[in-house]
């Protein structure tokens, strides 16, 4: 695969560490199901980055992984359209995040924002373990060793990507220059054809002596077309316009997704360490019963008191839920105490009701059958195995790790 070609790959996923929620549906579920109409998708179950966080309590991993997948199948995630796989199914992961963790510096690592975050969060947990601290190189190897060019994440985990990214530029810069690599490239450039070669020749000295962005674009996207050089060829010449060695490892771009809007059932965010999650296979009517004893504005003691919208948790969910009509009704009604809180909170209990009774009808369908579940996965960690099995072969010849 070429480095341009990488930017048609997404690759996601979730750790198991509890039931999926309505937040999980409208952060990360919703955008899945729309990328795999648009791209080559793999998503996978990070089973091994949960036993950094819950390394003395595996037993919750196995009992969530199962269910989770479920959740992913019922809600639209389709096999046909995405590979589903389990981490610590591919052992090419913990190869490559060894091999890479020989050339990244330490303060690399120390760095990263999350590492003290989830220290300070979780005090009660002892996270000073080499595997916690590694946790983001684990993370650059499951992305770097299916060459995805493109990784979903919320603000908080770009600088996740951003270190995947100085990971990828590192190791190319250590390994990419093979031996005799400006003569190969040299010779590759000929196997273009007289006009392509003249052309290439051209807009590398264009990006390389002046920097011209689109010359380098230009350049990347010939690239792309030509039908008649290898793909080691192709991604030589990758690195010899870039000025760089052969690209190996592509480096990915953060593909940012729109913040979950969802508040747990106390306003906070939604989740299951707060206790205030609506599971999406929670009956339906405890799902009712959740809502309408949710907490609203605290100013509203009687239903003669006027209310203010922004201050009420259910509010936030008309925002998600609620078409403008309902949303108009139900502030001009709580600032005017034209209605009480059980009667705006109906709309939202109707959609919650109307959103989850399918998906609880798909997960049944697959709970009575776990052998089609089990069977979805294997063909996933195939397909995933497939890719990164490519990846490392490439990667064990570059550093020289490939003998007979």
């Amino acid at each position: 695969m070429s480095t341009v070609d990488s930017q048609q790959r997404v690759l996601s996923g979730m750790r198991p560490t509890g039931r999926l929620h309505l937040g999980h549906l409208h952060g990360v579920l919703k955008n899945w199901v729309k990328l795999q109409h648009e791209y080559e998708c793999l998503f996978f179950v990070a089973d091994w980055h949960a036993l950094t966080t819950h390394y003395n309590n595996p037993q919750v991993i196995e009992e969530n992984v199962f269910d989770m997948i479920i959740d992913w199948l019922a809600v639209g995630v389709n096999p046909g359209s995405a590979a589903i796989f389990i981490q610590s199914r591919i052992p090419e992961h913990a190869e490559l995040h060894l091999l890479l963790s020989m050339m990244t510096p330490l303060g690399w690592l120390e760095r990263v924002p999350s590492y003290k975050d989830q220290q300070e969060k979780l005090k009660e947990k002892d996270l000073g373990t080499y595997g916690f601290l590694g946790y983001p190189l684990l993370q650059a190897a499951y992305i770097l060793i299916y060459r995805a060019g493109l990784v979903p994440v919320g603000a908080d985990q770009v600088a996740h990507v951003e270190l995947t990214r100085e990971v990828a530029r590192r190791f190319n810069h250590l390994y990419g220059r093979e031996p005799g690599f400006e003569e190969l490239a040299e010779a590759a450039v000929k196997k273009m054809g007289k006009k392509a070669a003249r052309m290439y020749a051209n807009l590398r000295v264009a990006y390389q002596e002046q920097g011209n962005q689109e010359a380098l674009e230009k350049a990347q996207a010939l690239l792309r077309e030509q039908q008649n050089i290898s793909i080691g060829d192709r991604e030589r010449l990758y690195g010899y316009l870039e000025g760089s060695g052969k690209m190996i490892l592509a480096e990915p771009q953060s593909l940012l997704t729109p913040a979950s809007k969802m508040p747990g059932l106390d306003g906070q965010k939604m989740s299951n360490s707060y206790g205030n999650i609506i599971s999406l296979r929670e009956p339906l009517d405890q799902v009712q019963k959740k809502i309408r004893t949710m907490p609203t504005d605290p100013a509203r003691v009687r239903l003669s008191d006027p209310g203010d919208p922004q201050k009420c948790p259910v509010w936030q969910l008309h925002q998600t839920y609620s078409d403008e009509k309902t949303k108009e009704w139900v502030c001009d009604g709580c600032v005017s105490a034209g209605i009480g809180c059980l009667e705006c909170k109906r709309p939202v209990i109707e959609a919650v009701v109307a959103e989850l009774e399918p998906i609880q009808k798909e997960a049944a369908q697959y709970e009575k059958d776990p052998d089609v579940v089990k069977s979805i996965v294997a063909e996933g960690c195939e397909t995933a195995r497939e890719k990164a099995r490519e990846t490392l072969q490439e990667v064990r010849q570059a550093m020289g790790l490939s003998y007979w």
